[in-house]
């Protein structure tokens, strides 16, 4: 008797346990969190190259992507020349890019910096209506150029190409991490 008496108050128990009862209050609302960005994978990369134009050159400085640089055929090169450098309010030097292409007007005609690309290079070069050799060094030595690679999804958002700093920080790369390339 003892042994039924344990086994229907254990069935009992079990019953009772497994039931549910009413639904008790509400609890309060969580506060809502602050909204994150949408999930775009950007890979994005920025080069700096250095060169000069010469006749022995054509006037072209031509950059070949290393493997390290991922570039597919949707993405989009975009490339940036170091026009000068002005001060900050610090006195510290900022430099002052201008997106491809740049026409200056000279002495001797009309100068154009551009440039075309493939996923597997990039092709700087000058195109003018007088002769490229009376160019002064100034307009050919030691120029120095950005090349931003922007994944096709982010290239076809409201991105002002012409600012390069909205582009690298877009690209979440600061300056500090742009590799610099001497091109002969």
């Amino acid at each position: 008797m003892k042994k039924v008496s344990l086994l229907l108050a254990l069935i009992a128990t079990v019953f009772f346990v497994s039931c549910e009862g009413p639904a008790g209050p509400p609890g309060f609302d969580g506060l809502d969190g602050l909204d994150g960005l949408d999930g775009v994978n950007i890979l994005g990369q920025v080069i700096d190259i250095e060169g000069t134009f010469d006749f022995n050159n054509d006037y072209t400085l031509f950059y070949e992507f290393p493997n390290s640089v991922e570039v597919f055929e949707s993405d989009v090169v975009l490339v940036y020349i170091l026009w000068g450098q002005t001060e900050d309010n610090n006195g510290d030097p900022v430099d002052i890019w201008r997106l491809l292409p740049q026409t200056r007007l000279l002495n001797q005609g009309i100068l154009l910096y551009n440039y075309d690309y493939t996923f597997f290079d990039v092709n700087i070069f000058l195109e003018a209506d007088f002769d490229l050799e009376t160019l002064l060094p100034g307009d050919t030595d030691n120029q120095v150029f950005r090349i931003a690679i922007v994944p096709a999804e982010f290239a076809q958002s409201r991105l002002d190409r012409t600012n390069v700093e909205q582009v690298m920080n877009l690209l979440k790369v600061e300056e500090k991490d742009i590799p610099r390339y001497k091109l002969n």
